[in-house]
């Protein structure tokens, strides 16, 4: 797939990429350049680890945005189709 930066320097990462990475509006973004190849990915959510009763839990130091129908119907494919 071939994008082209406007003169802005903007790019537009095209729907499927974006679905497929679950990369939503609002979501930081990490970019970086490592041996001269670009790299976005999603910003990993930041927790702190708790103690509940026996368990350790992670929970989000922020409120992490919500699940969309679209982000649960994806994950839910995905694990059907990899239990096959």
């Amino acid at each position: 797939m071939t994008i082209t930066m406007d003169q802005a320097g903007r790019l537009v990462i095209p729907a499927k990429i974006r679905r497929d990475a679950a990369i939503e509006p609002g979501v930081p973004l990490d970019v970086r350049l490592r041996d001269g190849v670009i790299e976005i990915q999603p910003q990993p959510v930041a927790v702190v680890i708790q103690r509940r009763g026996r368990l350790l839990v992670a929970r989000p130091v922020t409120k992490p945005p919500s699940l969309t129908h679209e982000t649960v119907e994806r994950t839910r494919r995905a694990v059907r189709k990899s239990r096959r």
